[in-house]
């Protein structure tokens, strides 16, 4: 148990190491952000104040500021302003995303739909983004608003692919994969490229940050949507059975009805097409999801992406930011918050 214990230390250890190596920035990022959210609108401010204080591990705004390290960057704020900008857009995302799913937690607080409403929150998802735009504009680099603009349009794409499959447990895994790229790997390719074109680094840094990222990505990505039917682990105020009782089809569900007999196949069909699932149909597909040793399957698969992410940073000489990027890629699949 202590062995166990101890990696889980060290594993964690890799997140708190970038924030540590960053902290006087990730202030500065956290000030900006504050900043861009002001609003004469009392209703706007309400909410962004709130949003703000539910936190978040600022993952994003951490990957841009370690890879311009990493990259040598020492020009001025430019890494904290995008820095500030690629948090935006993630945190726009995620209203809209609470929108659509009907979402009425995240990180263990109540969402901005749940408390105000869906109109409200749609629409201050839409300032955040277009404060975005704003600090892109201001940074005045045709690449990097080439980049961001284009990730903005694919995470909406994503979100869209998403849901015209809705409850389809027959989805491809090429499909899920297509989502999952688009909806979270797109941004933390973004954070990462623009740490390598703020240090005006050459086609091959860029290129590697950017497949470092989108690895990374895909990593969390798929170990989040596994943790949903890790009934063995409560963490970080995700609770599990969320995506279920949310319908979203996840890697746990797709495998899962590629394994399962057709009596299990036709029981999957039924619970994914109801407007809502119970306790029972949880039960159920959880017993399925261990019978079949679905969790295993879906930390395989996230590794070949954690191979790729840390192969990736290969061209950079050794160094501790290095270092710290490849660790992450273990935090991104076994962290506990």
């Amino acid at each position: 148990m202590g062995t166990v214990v101890q990696l889980k230390k060290q594993i964690n250890n890799s997140y708190f190491q970038l924030k540590d190596s960053v902290e006087d920035k990730l202030i500065l990022v956290e000030e900006k952000i504050k900043l861009k959210l002001e609003s004469n609108v009392d209703l706007v401010q309400k909410m962004t104040d709130y949003h703000i204080k539910t936190g978040g591990k600022r993952l994003r705004a951490l990957l841009t500021l370690g890879s311009a390290k990493l990259c040598g960057y020492n020009k001025g704020t430019r890494d904290i302003n995008l820095a500030a900008c690629v948090e935006l857009i993630h945190s726009a995302t995620l209203m809209h995303d609470d929108v659509i799913d009907n979402g009425s937690i995240r990180r263990g607080k109540e969402t901005l739909n749940k408390i105000w409403d869906n109109h409200s929150s749609v629409l201050v998802g839409d300032y955040l983004l277009s404060r975005c735009f704003e600090m892109m504009v201001e940074d005045g680099n045709i690449e990097v608003l080439k980049l961001l603009s284009s990730t903005s349009s694919k995470i909406a794409q994503g979100e869209v692919l998403q849901l015209q499959h809705k409850g389809e447990v027959d989805m491809l895994e090429e499909t899920y994969l297509k989502i999952i790229s688009s909806k979270t790997a797109e941004l933390f390719a973004a954070s990462t490229k623009v740490g390598a074109i703020l240090s005006d680094m050459k086609a091959k840094e860029k290129e590697a940050l950017e497949f470092y990222g989108r690895n990374l990505g895909l990593t969390f990505q798929i170990a989040d949507d596994t943790l949903d039917y890790n009934s063995e682990l409560k963490l970080f105020g995700k609770k599990i059975g969320q995506d279920f009782y949310e319908g979203k089809i996840t890697l746990p569900i797709i495998i899962l009805f590629q394994r399962g007999n057709t009596e299990q196949r036709v029981n999957m069909k039924k619970i994914f097409s109801k407007k809502k699932r119970d306790e029972n149909d949880f039960s159920y597909t959880l017993s399925l999801i261990k019978q079949y040793e679905i969790i295993k399957e879906c930390y395989q698969k996230a590794h070949h992406y954690i191979n790729l992410a840390s192969n990736s940073l290969s061209v950079f000489k050794d160094c501790k930011e290095k270092t710290i990027l490849a660790n992450l890629t273990s935090f991104s699949l076994s962290r506990d918050f």
